[in-house]
């Protein structure tokens, strides 16, 4: 079992930036990937970046240039930089871990089975 807490989510203006962080416990934290989704309002939830154990990484192309997702192992934490924020980045952003260890095939939003509560970010016009 993995355990997720995100943190860092709030209310900003065009143009800001803002971390999201994920806080994991539980098993193997550093032979899982993990990943990024959020659900904007009215919206179904969307795959917006991962990273896999070995730190490869995977954006989707409407973040791409704005977002860095990283890991921190020794605490346990995933984190994702969020910069030149719009309005349509509005949404409540999940934490989520693989359900497997060790493999490379990360960026397939369906292996990814442990989520976190969500921590909702909202960009102002």
């Amino acid at each position: 079992q993995v355990q997720l807490v995100e943190s860092g989510g709030g209310l900003v203006q065009a143009g800001d930036a803002l971390r999201l962080s994920c806080a994991a416990s539980g098993r193997a934290f550093s032979s899982k990937n993990m990943a990024w989704f959020r659900q904007p309002p009215g919206k179904e939830r969307e795959f917006v970046a991962a990273i896999s154990w070995t730190t490869s990484k995977y954006y989707v192309d409407s973040v791409k240039g704005r977002f860095t997702i990283s890991r921190d192992n020794a605490k346990n934490t995933v984190y994702l930089q969020m910069t030149s924020l719009k309005p349509e980045d509005t949404a409540v952003y999940y934490c989520a871990a693989d359900r497997r260890d060790n493999t490379n095939y990360y960026t397939n939003p369906v292996y990814y089975y442990y989520w976190g509560q969500g921590t909702q970010v909202t960009v102002s016009s």
